[in-house]
């Protein structure tokens, strides 16, 4: 089993599950110490493939994802592989797609889409989901039956 993240880890969120998190922007330097064993971007150009297993969603700044029904299945395999895994899920600045991303995942922890807003907010940015329809995007998660299968 691979090691988790260390519990004060920065842009670590922890889930009520306990599965831990990692947010980050892209601009940024990569943190010190420990690195990802999986990554979710969520950036409108294809990043530079880092040295461990990484996904792609089309997700272009202030908008919502390219293709939603993919998006949610990326997320929902990012949130299955965290309990495993050193799972980050990351855009350029760190908070609005990466918030409305971690936000749905909250709602895969049973949350609803205001509270999985809410409890992001508090926990991890306090900007995180920067425009209405990235909180509409968290209740269409919730609306597939928080499970990445129905249409958005």
């Amino acid at each position: 089993m691979t090691e988790l993240w260390n519990a004060d880890g920065p842009g670590l969120v922890e889930l009520p599950s306990g599965r831990r998190l990692r947010g980050r922007g892209l601009r940024h330097e990569l943190p010190a110490g420990q690195t990802p064993t999986f990554t979710v971007h969520l950036t409108d150009h294809e990043p530079p493939s880092p040295p461990w297993e990484s996904v792609w969603v089309r997700w272009r700044d202030f908008w919502l994802p390219a293709d939603p029904v993919d998006a949610m299945h990326r997320l929902r395999d990012a949130y299955e592989r965290a309990p495993g895994e050193r799972v980050e899920v990351c855009c350029g600045g760190g908070i609005g797609r990466t918030g409305t991303a971690l936000s749905a995942i909250c709602v895969f922890e049973g949350m609803d889409p205001g509270e999985a807003v809410r409890w992001v907010r508090r926990n991890y940015h306090a900007r995180a989901v920067e425009v209405p329809w990235q909180r509409r995007f968290v209740r269409r998660v919730h609306a597939a039956g928080a499970e990445g299968t129905g249409r958005a």
